[in-house]
């Protein structure tokens, strides 16, 4: 017998399609994130030492590993499928694995070698982003009607705003500040990512109630006009933000957007199909974004509360539900299996959405202990997502075929 490929190996069928290993870091980074998180909330665990302290430690993490590990899994599937090529080759997807690797390595011995090692992380991550944009550009740009072009701007401008995070790290200046940038860009980057979704979720939804009545009903459109009006609040809000912080002009521009999510969400009532598990999760996005871009507006211009009421709601909420349900739709489908009939799925998901409203009620009730508990649902959700998937990205496709292709039947 020929012996068994390891997992480093690109012969092992970790590598056979560039989400596999990326969701896998995700998926592995979020419980283990976050239980050091819960850890040092509820029992006073020991964080890494960065510049910032804990609190950039959790919010770098959460974005620029968790996330960004999600993103490049996402963007490395999605694009070839969008624009009719083949799929990555197994060998850059697995230098990207490893400068993710080197970045989070980094930046965790950043408190002790600060210079060198913060130099090496930013690096790492600029060297990651940079590798994507360049796998993706020619694919995306010579696509016929450069429909897609927008992944590209927003990982310019996600890139552009990594640097100056570390330009002002490494300057010794906090780079909070650029964390919630970071924050506008992911959200941005939702929504670009949730209109080419959700065509083939709800359009599916529909199609499925469509046979089952013998009538055909109208099909989805994610219509570009609100989409960009949602776009355009988010950065604006974004800016604003960035250069006066907690100022008025700010809180109306948070509750702008969440005004234009609120519309962006009309194009998805299309009546009995949107109540299925697929598309009213998606849906759900879209919701807590509001919410959280709603929350952020009425605590700048009351006062009544803290504005990271709402930063939280966009963060363990939106972003945390977000890639856990992309995970779910992509990795079983690009893996040969259907999707549907998974009851712990709907689970992981209510684990998630209970998680986010713990973590907003933590500023009006018991902080340590509420935010302790999101923690620990929000880790749970993950940790059951992983046991049901990490497997399924370990072995070959069930369907016996090859690389990143949807469900083929014999």
């Amino acid at each position: 017998m020929a012996p068994r490929p390891t997992p480093w190996s690109l012969a092992h069928p970790l590598w056979l399609c560039p989400f596999r290993p990326f969701f896998a870091l995700a998926m592995l980074s979020a419980w283990l994130l976050m239980g050091l998180w819960g850890g040092f909330l509820l029992l006073g665990w020991p964080l890494p030492v960065v510049p910032g302290g804990p609190f950039v430690w959790h919010a770098h993490e959460l974005l620029l590993g968790f996330v960004l590990a999600a993103l490049a899994g996402f963007v490395l599937t999605a694009v070839p499928e969008f624009t009719g090529t083949p799929p990555f080759a197994a060998g850059p997807v697995r230098q990207l694995v490893l400068l993710w690797l080197l970045g989070r390595l980094a930046f965790w011995f950043s408190g002790w070698w600060s210079g060198p090692a913060l130099a090496l992380s930013a690096l790492a991550h600029l060297g990651l982003l940079a590798g994507l944009m360049a796998l993706l550009a020619p694919r995306l740009w010579r696509d016929p009607d450069r429909r897609h072009l927008s992944f590209l701007w927003t990982l310019l401008a996600l890139a552009a705003v990594v640097a100056a995070l570390y330009f002002d790290a490494l300057r010794g200046i906090s780079p909070a500040r650029w964390l919630h940038v970071l924050v506008g860009v992911f959200m941005a980057l939702v929504v670009v990512a949730m209109s080419r979704i959700s065509m083939s979720i709800v359009n599916a939804s529909i199609d499925e109630l469509a046979a089952r009545q013998g009538e055909e009903l109208a099909p989805y459109l994610a219509r570009p006009p609100r989409r960009k009006l949602a776009l355009l609040t988010i950065g604006l809000f974004m800016l604003a933000e960035f250069w006066q912080a907690g100022g008025p002009v700010s809180g109306w521009l948070a509750l702008a957007a969440a005004c234009a999510l609120l519309n962006l969400l009309n194009d998805w009532h299309v009546g009995r199909p949107l109540l299925r598990r697929w598309p009213l999760m998606l849906y759900a996005v879209y919701l807590l974004m509001a919410g959280g871009y709603a929350l952020i507006g009425v605590a700048v211009l009351t006062g009544a509360f803290s504005p990271n009421a709402g930063l939280h709601l966009l963060t363990t909420g939106v972003l945390g539900l977000s890639i856990y349900v992309v995970i779910c739709i992509a990795g079983y489908t690009h893996s040969g299996l259907e999707k549907g009939a998974r009851p712990w799925v709907p689970l992981g998901a209510l684990l998630l959405g209970a998680s986010a409203l713990l973590r907003v009620g933590a500023y009006a009730g018991q902080a340590p202990a509420m935010m302790g508990a999101a923690a620990l649902l929000w880790g749970a959700a993950f940790l059951l997502q992983s046991a049901h998937m990490l497997p399924v990205f370990w072995r070959p496709r069930a369907d016996g075929a090859s690389g990143c292709a949807g469900i083929t039947t014999s």
